[in-house]
C-alpha cells in the first residue's frame, strides 16, 4: 500500500472528526443540512472501509502502517491495517448508516447533538480498529465513550437518565483500570507499540514477567467489562434496553471493541511466540464466555420484553466471540469473525425493529412485559403521527417477516450466516488438529462451548417464537403502527447483508479464515510495523 492509497487509513479517523466539529458550530434548527452532511460522511467512510478491505485482503500478509508525522514506531502514533481492521470499518459504517437513517423521520430531533455524537462515535470505533498502540487505544475508547455517553441519555426520560448513569459509572472505573494496566505495562516493556511489545515480550527477564503479566489482567479485566463478560456486564440489559433506538444499534459495535482489543492482544501479544507468558489469560476467557453465554440463555428466556431480549441476545454474542478467543484455534477463531460480523448485524436490526413493533401496543399493555422499566414511566416525548413520512403497505406482513429474519440470525438456525458460523466453530472444536492431520482429543473446554452454543441456540428460539407469537401473530386487537419507508429501510439494508453473507458465503468465509490464520501467525505483521520487513 503506496502513495495516496495509504493515506486512506486516516480518513475514517479525520473525516467524522472534521464532520463532527463542523455539526456542533451550526444551529440545531438546521437538522436537514446535518442529516446530509452525515449520511455523506458515512457513505464516504463506507467506501473507504471497502476500498482498503479489498487492499488489505489482495495484499495477503502485507499490512498497512502509517506513521503519523513519520516518527519511528517506537515513538510515534502508528495505524496499522489488516483483513481484521477493515472487516470492522466496513461494518462500522454500515451499522452508523442504518442508524443515522432510522433516527431522520424521529429521533434526530429528540436531543441535542445526535449528528455530532454519531459521528464522534464511528471516530472512536474508527481509531480503536487502526491503532497500533495500546495508550492511543485508550484515547479512542474514551472518544467513542464519551460520545455513547450522549447517545446513551439521548430522548431523556427518567429510564434513560438512570441507566445512563450507571453506564457511564462502569465505564469511568473501567477506564481507571485500563490507564492502570497501561502503566504498568509500560513501567515494565518501556513502549506502548503492540508490535514492539510483541517483540519485546520473548525476551522479558524472568522477574518483570510477574509485572507484565498484573498489567495485562488488569488491562483484560477493563477490556472484559466493555466486552459485558459476565459478570461484569450488569450494565448492558438496562442500558441498551433504554437506549434510544438508533444509538442502541450502533451500541452493537460497543462490546464488539472490547472483544476486538482482547482478540488483537491475545494472540499477538501472548501466543506461542511469546515464552513463559504464552497462552496467558486464555483459559478464564474462554471460561467467561461460556458463563456469559449461560447467562444470556437464561436471560433471553427470563424477559418478556423486547428491547431487554434484544440485550440479551448481545450477551449472547459476547460469550460467542469470547470463548472463540479463548479456544485459541485458527479454525475457531475464522468461524466466530463471520459470527460477529452476523450477529452484529442482526442485532442492530433487531433494535430497530423492536421500536417499530412497540408502537403497535401500549406501554404496560402486556401484563408480563416489563416495559416500564425499559421505557420509564411515560416521560418520552411525544412525536407527530406523520413524522415517519411515507408509510410502507402490508406493515405488519413486512415487520413480521423482519422480525422472523432476525430471530433465524440470533439463534443460528440454518441457512443463515449465524447458522454458517457456529457450525464454523463448531468444526474447529471438534476436529482441532483439522480432518488433514486425523481426529484429535477436544479439549473439556471444547465440549462446554460446543453445549453453550446449542443450548443458547435453542434458548433464542424459544424466546423470539415468544415474543413473535405475543407481539405480531397472536395481537389481534394491537393497532397497526405507522411505519414510514425511510424507518424500515435500515432493517432491510442491514437483513439484506446478512442475507448477501448468506450467498457468498464461501468468499466470506475464505477471508475471515485468512484473517484468523494472519492473526495467530503475526510474527509478519510485527516485522512490517517494525520496519523490518517488506
Amino acid at each position: 500500500m503506496t502513495g495516496w492509497q495509504q493515506h486512506l487509513m486516516v480518513l475514517p479517523i479525520a473525516l467524522p472528526l472534521i464532520v463532527g466539529a463542523m455539526m456542533i458550530a451550526l444551529d440545531e434548527q438546521r437538522s436537514r443540512l446535518k442529516a446530509a452532511m452525515g449520511i455523506a460522511s458515512i457513505l464516504v467512510m463506507l467506501g473507504v472501509g471497502i476500498a482498503l478491505a479489498l487492499q488489505a485482503h489482495a495484499g495477503g500478509t502485507a499490512i498497512g502502517v502509517y506513521r503519523l508525522g513519520n516518527w519511528p514506531t517506537s515513538f510515534g502514533i502508528v495505524l496499522m491495517l489488516d483483513r481484521l481492521s477493515a472487516l470492522l470499518l466496513v461494518l462500522t459504517s454500515l451499522l452508523g448508516l442504518a442508524a443515522l437513517l432510522y433516527a431522520l423521520p424521529r429521533w434526530q430531533r429528540m436531543g441535542a447533538h445526535f449528528h455530532a455524537l454519531l459521528q464522534f462515535q464511528l471516530m472512536g470505533l474508527n481509531g480503536a480498529f487502526l491503532t497500533g498502540d495500546l495508550f492511543n487505544l485508550f484515547v479512542f475508547f474514551e472518544v467513542l465513550l464519551a460520545a455513547s455517553y450522549g447517545l446513551a441519555l439521548h430522548g431523556s426520560g427518567v429510564a434513560r437518565v438512570k441507566a445512563g448513569l450507571h453506564y457511564i459509572s462502569i465505564n469511568l472505573a473501567a477506564s481507571l483500570l485500563f490507564l492502570i494496566g497501561v502503566s504498568m505495562i509500560y513501567g515494565v516493556a518501556g513502549t506502548l507499540n503492540m508490535a514492539d511489545l510483541a517483540a519485546r515480550i520473548p525476551s522479558m527477564p524472568a522477574a518483570n514477567r510477574p509485572l507484565l503479566e498484573a498489567g495485562a489482567a488488569i488491562l483484560g479485566i477493563a477490556f472484559l467489562a466493555k466486552a459485558a463478560m459476565w459478570p461484569l456486564g450488569f450494565w448492558l440489559m438496562p442500558t441498551y434496553a433504554a437506549a434510544s433506538p438508533p444509538s442502541a444499534a450502533i451500541f452493537s459495535m460497543m462490546s464488539k471493541v472490547g472483544i476486538y482489543a482482547v482478540l488483537r492482544l491475545v494472540l499477538l501479544l501472548f501466543g506461542p511466540e511469546a515464552g513463559a507468558s504464552a497462552g496467558f489469560g486464555g483459559t478464564w476467557v474462554m471460561a467467561g464466555g461460556i458463563a456469559t453465554i449461560a447467562f444470556g440463555a437464561v436471560s433471553v428466556l427470563a424477559t418478556q420484553d423486547l428491547p431487554r431480549l434484544a440485550g440479551a441476545s448481545v450477551l449472547i454474542s459476547s460469550g460467542t466471540l469470547l470463548a472463540a478467543v479463548g479456544a485459541g484455534q485458527a479454525a475457531v477463531t475464522g468461524g466466530a469473525l463471520f459470527y460477529l460480523v452476523s450477529s452484529a448485524l442482526a442485532i442492530g436490526a433487531f433494535f430497530l425493529l423492536v421500536e417499530l413493533l412497540e408502537r403497535g401496543r401500549e406501554v404496560g399493555a402486556d401484563v408480563l412485559a416489563v416495559t416500564l422499566e425499559a421505557f420509564g414511566d411515560g416521560e418520552e416525548e411525544d412525536v407527530e403521527d406523520d413524522a415517519a413520512g411515507v408509510p410502507i403497505p402490508a406493515t405488519m406482513a413486512v415487520l413480521g417477516a423482519c422480525f422472523l429474519c432476525c430471530a433465524l440470525l440470533l439463534a443460528g438456525l440454518p441457512p443463515l450466516p449465524g447458522f454458517i458460523a457456529k457450525f464454523a466453530m463448531l468444526t474447529g472444536i471438534l476436529n482441532p488438529a483439522g480432518l488433514s492431520e486425523g481426529p484429535a482429543l477436544v479439549p473439556p473446554g471444547g465440549w462446554a462451548l460446543l453445549i453453550a452454543l446449542i443450548v443458547s441456540g435453542f434458548a433464542t428460539v424459544v424466546a423470539m417464537a415468544r415474543a413473535g407469537i405475543r407481539n405480531i401473530w397472536a395481537a389481534s386487537d394491537r393497532a397497526v403502527p405507522r411505519v414510514g419507508a425511510i424507518e424500515i429501510a435500515p432493517v432491510l439494508l442491514l437483513l439484506f447483508v446478512c442475507l448477501g453473507m448468506t450467498a457468498a458465503a464461501g468468499p466470506v468465509m475464505r477471508y475471515m479464515q485468512a484473517t484468523a490464520a494472519a492473526l495467530h501467525a503475526p510474527q509478519e505483521m510485527v516485522q512490517q510495523v517494525l520496519g523490518r520487513g517488506p
